[in-house]
């Protein structure tokens, strides 16, 4: 792994990759900061911002900052996350200096526009229509509101039409002076890149960063609740999400939780891919996932079904959990190893999927994980972990639900959360 890092005087973190046989380099701009740093009133302000940097600078205008960087051919994006915030850039390895002045123009000089800002706005209330016309992200909404009931991990990282409506350049402003400061940002590029004439390139054109905030970060403890929302509409196929409480990036069960999801329905070779949608035919959409966050997490299983099916497709949902909690096979444990092993070094062959990796290992634990080290911590996961895991996943912790669609016909979450507490039972219903 040929990684440097440097520390830069102002606090800010400097990474990169060379990658020598390369033409092209990925590079960006990762914030240890998100939506769940929002206050109540600041309810979507993180989204609108990374919007607004593009919008114009003191020396650039919106059409100046997307011509210049595609008159070279180059790329220019950014996205935002409950907990990170990224904005990042691909071009030929000549214009590496071209995209770091951009991108520290954009989070440096941004004019955050009086007009600018009325424009995006309507860009963004428009976001939030398609996504609330789109079932499988509102059942995912849904899903997290429920889980962390009146936190701000559990809110839309859009907003609503009302906060995003009344948000000010001076919001905007005071949002960005909290949390964009040196010591939460990170400046990774892989690729053709030199480090130290990439070092020298950032530590010039970002010196105008902040090397503390204006105000501590928001940051409010997860707090993992659980429930049922659903919501009934005339379409097609249910979204149907069933989750409970994960595990987070730090705690020793996260990398298990990881294979879990993996091993339950992360391919077509997965447990519940086989059995509910190949052996029964009961859907067309069924996977597993485990997403971790600082210091929470969320294990689902999300399934795309016609109405008529929930009352079947749910009990055989239930029964593959439970016996997972009884048996996992060591060729189960080697396929997901092997999976997990191939997405690592796959990533290695993409420079923006490397650059993005790097970035988030060094938010999550300060460097970056060789990948020989992350297999050395997936080696020891055994068939008897992952079965004690299960068990406490699936039947010690409330379970969360949310529903879209024609679900007249999919059972109260009592009676789920009851087949989970007997299994042997449901297991029999299920057969």
């Amino acid at each position: 792994m040929n990684v440097e890092i440097t520390r830069l005087a102002s606090g800010l973190t400097v990474v990169t990759e060379t990658m020598p046989h390369l033409e092209s380099v990925a590079l960006g701009v990762w914030i240890k900061s998100g939506s769940r740093n929002e206050t109540e009133d600041e309810h979507g302000i993180a989204h609108l911002l990374e919007h607004m940097a593009f919008k114009g600078t003191a020396r650039r205008s919106a059409r100046d900052i997307a011509e210049e960087i595609e008159n070279v051919g180059g790329e220019l994006n950014a996205a935002t996350s409950t907990e990170t915030t990224s904005y990042y850039a691909r071009v030929l390895k000549d214009h590496v200096p071209l995209a770091v002045d951009i991108l520290a123009d954009i989070l440096t000089e941004s004019a955050f526009d009086e007009e600018e800002l009325r424009r995006e706005k309507h860009v963004i209330l428009q976001e939030i229509g398609a996504a609330n016309d789109t079932p499988d992200d509102v059942v995912f909404d849904k899903f997290s509101e429920v889980a962390y009931l009146g936190q701000t991990l559990g809110r839309p990282i859009l907003g609503t039409p009302e906060t995003v409506k009344s948000f000010s350049p001076g919001q905007i402003r005071n949002y960005l002076s909290r949390n964009y400061t040196t010591d939460r940002m990170f400046v990774v590029a892989a690729g053709a890149v030199d480090h130290a004439t990439f070092a020298k390139q950032v530590e010039e054109r970002f010196a105008s960063l902040p090397m503390t905030p204006s105000a501590p970060p928001v940051l409010e403890t997860a707090r993992y609740i659980g429930g049922d929302v659903r919501e009934t509409r005339d379409l097609m196929d249910a979204q149907v999400l069933l989750g409970f409480e994960g595990k987070a990036y730090h705690m020793r069960d996260f990398y298990c939780s990881q294979i879990l999801a993996n091993i339950l329905g992360g391919g077509m070779s997965s447990r519940l891919f086989q059995e509910v949608r190949e052996h029964r035919g009961l859907c067309y959409s069924v996977y597993a996932f485990h997403w971790g966050f600082s210091d929470t997490g969320i294990f689902g299983i999300h399934a795309a079904t016609g109405g008529n099916e929930l009352p079947t497709l749910v009990p055989v949902i239930l029964d593959e959990l439970r016996k997972s909690s009884e048996t996992i096979h060591q060729q189960e444990i080697d396929r997901a190893r092997a999976q997990i092993r191939a997405q690592l070094l796959m990533g290695q062959e993409s420079p923006a999927a490397r650059a993005g990796q790097i970035a988030r290992q060094m938010m999550l634990y300060g460097r970056p994980i060789p990948n020989p080290e992350m297999m050395e911590r997936l080696e020891g996961i055994t068939t008897e972990r992952l079965t004690d895991l299960a068990g406490r996943l699936f039947f010690d912790t409330v379970p969360t639900l949310s529903a879209v669609g024609p679900i007249e016909q999919l059972a109260p979450l009592g009676d789920i959360t009851a087949a989970l507490a007997s299994p042997g039972i449901q297991s029999k219903k299920a057969g």
